[in-house]
């Protein structure tokens, strides 16, 4: 997976907030959506600050930073920008297949955004296509934003793949 350890104060804040805390539904841990996030940041070379940001993003999704560490300041501004884009255009938001997103002016948020999305789509297909109420258009959602995000179908099965390779589940069609 990624270079990040608890040696990094923004991944070690993650893992202090998200312990040992598993997602509702999939019961997959919660930490697993950062390092597999962590690991699509390296392999599209994304930046340490965009890294150490991914690890703050879930500490400030909802509203103000409840980080338990004083966060640097460029990975605060970015998670907070990834906060603005993000939430401009949640699953609710979607209308059809020719939703515009506005994406980030900064490429480090437009990279956590590529990470997320892929992460999400991935843990989506692997243990909510099948049972969901709104599966289509959660599937289509996924795909607006990796559109807009210029990840192409192939590429996004590159990910998944390399996720798979590393212990990771896959999903069904990857």
């Amino acid at each position: 997976m990624s270079a990040f350890s608890p040696a990094n104060k923004h991944y070690r804040a993650i893992l202090q907030f998200y312990g040992a805390a598993s997602a509702r539904r999939s019961t997959v841990p919660l930490m697993a959506h950062i390092d597999e996030g962590l690991a699509i940041l390296d392999a599209i070379g994304a930046s340490t600050e965009a890294r150490e940001a991914f690890c703050l993003h879930p500490l400030l999704q909802a509203g103000p930073v409840v980080a338990p560490c004083e966060p640097d300041p460029k990975p605060l501004m970015l998670a907070m920008e990834y906060r603005r884009v993000a939430n401009a255009y949640l699953s609710h938001h979607f209308r059809g297949d020719a939703d515009v997103i506005a994406l980030s002016t900064e490429p480090e948020v437009n990279d956590m955004l590529v990470a997320d999305k892929v992460q999400n789509r991935k843990d989506f297909e692997i243990h909510h296509l099948s049972t969901h109420a709104n599966a289509d258009v959660l599937a289509r959602y996924f795909r607006n934003w990796l559109r807009e995000l210029g990840v192409s179908e192939e590429r996004y099965l590159e990910l998944t793949r390399m996720l798979a390779r590393e212990g990771r589940p896959k999903p069904p069609h990857a």
